[in-house]
């Protein structure tokens, strides 16, 4: 049997493009059009974009005790769900001009959990909802000694107001399964750890390298 060619990669063309708000996000509209997989092209297309900076979210965990640290806080985005706007998650921030991916993890971490990151566990890359908006969200599971006690945390000049929440593993994993953690900045480091949970913790179970 011969192999399967690659996909052809097919073209766009943006035939105009109007920044039509300016704010804390940013909406574009573009006329565009495409090439089609049966062959031939699209009409042109009005489409509406949403421009957002590049995030990342960090899953705590804790693996001598077997805990994740996870924040509860208010989110606009939910006002209308039926089990409120205040939604448990990871630890997530915007990547700012200058920082690595890395760096803004362990940023997050101190300023929305007040925790300090040892090793950092890459999980992946996935975007938020790209029929409609920009953004990428990188994401870590982090090594940390989980506090004792739950607390509040969130930078003062962005009026955050953090809750952490602290969790057996197999606590947190259930509560995605139930459908109770909803969030994908929490879920998707959640369905991962649950995987390789096991590894982590023997290989964080021994002291890092030297830098």
């Amino acid at each position: 049997m011969s192999p399967t060619p690659p996909p052809k990669r097919l073209h766009f063309e943006i035939l105009g493009r109007e920044r039509v708000y300016e704010g804390f996000y940013a909406f574009d509209r573009l006329l565009l059009r495409h090439e089609r997989f049966a062959g031939g092209w699209s009409p042109p297309l009005v489409r509406e974009l949403l421009v957002q900076r590049h995030a990342v979210a960090v899953l705590p965990y804790d693996p001598e005790r077997d805990l994740v640290v996870l924040i509860e806080q208010f989110r606009v985005g939910a006002i209308d769900a039926d089990d409120g706007p205040w939604l448990v998650e990871a630890v997530a921030g915007l990547v700012e001009p200058g920082e690595t991916v890395e760096q803004v993890a362990r940023r997050e971490l101190r300023e929305e959990a007040g925790l300090d990151a040892g090793r950092l566990a890459f999980v992946g890359r996935y975007r938020s909802s790209p029929g409609g908006t920009t953004e990428q969200v990188e994401v870590f599971v982090a090594e940390v000694r989980a506090p004792d006690r739950e607390g509040v945390y969130g930078s003062g000049h962005e009026h955050e107001d953090i809750r952490t929440r602290i969790l057996p593993s197999t606590d947190a994993f259930a509560a995605v399964a139930r459908g109770e953690i909803v969030a994908a900045t929490a879920v998707v480091p959640l369905l991962w750890l649950e995987s390789h949970r096991s590894r982590l913790r023997r290989e964080w179970g021994e002291p890092p390298p030297p830098a």
